[in-house]
């Protein structure tokens, strides 16, 4: 476990998650959509790094842990990236478009 650290100051935290919440609501309401990708990702990246590194205290622990993080999500990367191909694909004889012809509403019932 690492030494005794100085908390960060959590309000101040809070207050940022704050504001990048506000900008992340109003960017999609302009319609541009460079600047909706760049709120609802970035925005995102940043919200959950303020959250990791403070509220976690993983800015205080070794720089395994860090390494840790990063390999966990570049693992996550390859799990999604290796099966959205097969996931996304509409083509094909097993494939069934059920919104388009209604059927998804008719097999719930």
């Amino acid at each position: 476990m690492s030494e005794a650290h100085e908390h960060p100051n959590y309000v101040k935290i809070w207050y940022w998650l704050l504001v990048l919440l506000a900008i992340s609501v109003v960017g999609p309401m302009l319609e541009i959509p460079a600047v909706t990708i760049i709120t609802a990702f970035g925005i995102a990246l940043v919200k959950s790094f303020l959250v990791a590194a403070n509220f976690m205290h993983l800015k205080f622990e070794r720089k395994i842990i860090w390494f840790l993080l990063i390999m966990s999500v570049c693992l996550l990367g390859v799990f999604f990236f290796g099966t959205a191909p097969d996931l996304m694909m509409t083509d094909g004889e097993q494939w069934i478009d059920c919104i388009a012809d209604k059927s998804c509403v008719e097999q719930r019932l």
